[in-house]
């Protein structure tokens, strides 16, 4: 069986375990199996396999779905925070139920995925991913510095970008790595390319924010109709003039439709070539990194990873 078909199973291992052991109370049960119903691209549960799969150990597939069950968390309590109503293609939890709803069963995701990592038993990765959770929280409040704010920096946009997408998938990375009792010189590559890789992923999201492909699944310009600054816009209010600058902050403060001729300003600034630019830097990175993994069936695992976040549609 080669490694891409071992890991696609693996990756049924993950959902079958994730969706075992569900509370019996009607209400638990019925959000639970409503947000496990779509499976999901599942690349961080991915990546995770990928990294422990020089040495297969017991605990892989309830690491991985360690990192699936605290990446669900994570998405629920972003719909709670941005009134999202769509998710993966479908309602979101808070517009079928309630806030309240989301934030609790979010909180009993997390706790889920928590007990697993008790069962683990393992120290170092324990240490890792509750960082990663407390870095994750804190991408989600720098990001409210993001929020009509013209004056945030290109600097403070990465490390949103770092926080909210790239964490996780370098304590993905990092701690499968661990749990295959790897070398440092290991651990240290797959850590900084799945990290370059998350970063990438993101920057991805935000420009698929601003297209009209239906593939998607979630709203598009939802990002500008919250009032977020994200790479394309940032970009284009750099180079804005004075009279641009003014329609731009408009659209900022507005719950207004977007529009076509919106959208092509942003374009003509440049904000979407440059976001471009900017997700080949970081898909070159990514490479760069892979190059450095010895193991030539992980290494072009994480290759085909950094090209397929780079080309998608969704």
């Amino acid at each position: 069986m080669n490694k891409n078909k071992k890991i696609s199973n693996d990756l049924k291992l993950v959902e079958k375990l994730i969706k075992k052991d569900i509370s019996k109370e009607k209400t638990i049960s019925g959000l639970y199996k409503y947000i496990f119903k779509s499976n999901g691209k599942k690349i961080r549960a991915r990546l995770n396999l990928i990294a422990s799969s020089k040495n297969l150990n017991k605990n892989r597939i309830k690491l991985a779905s360690v990192i699936e069950l605290l990446h669900t968390a994570t998405l629920i309590h972003d719909d709670v925070v941005d009134d999202s109503a769509v998710r993966r293609g479908t309602k979101s939890v808070n517009k079928l139920w309630t806030n309240s709803h989301g934030v609790l069963i979010g909180d009993y995701i997390y706790s889920k995925a928590f007990m697993y990592m008790v069962d683990i038993g393992n120290k170092k990765i324990l240490e890792e991913l509750a960082n990663a959770t407390n870095d994750i929280s804190q991408g989600e409040l720098i990001q409210l510095d993001a929020i009509r704010n013209l004056n945030i920096t290109l600097q403070k946009l990465k490390k949103i970008s770092y926080y909210k997408t790239g964490r996780l998938f370098e304590a993905a990375a990092k701690t499968g790595a661990i749990n295959s009792n790897a070398n440092q010189a290991f651990i240290f590559n797959i850590s900084e390319c799945a990290k370059n890789l998350g970063i990438l992923f993101q920057i991805k999201d935000d420009l698929l924010d601003y297209s009209n492909n239906k593939k998607i699944g979630k709203p598009v310009f939802q990002d500008i109709k919250e009032g977020k600054v994200t790479y394309p816009f940032f970009y284009a209010y750099q180079k804005a003039n004075g009279k641009e600058k003014k329609i731009l902050k408009e659209l900022l403060y507005s719950s207004k439709k977007i529009r076509r001729k919106d959208l092509e300003l942003i374009e003509s600034l440049s904000g979407i070539k440059k976001t471009e630019q900017l997700a080949n830097h970081y898909h070159k990175k990514t490479i760069e990194c892979a190059k450095k993994i010895k193991n030539l069936d992980i290494r072009e695992e994480m290759i085909e990873l950094s090209n397929n976040a780079l080309n998608r549609e969704k």
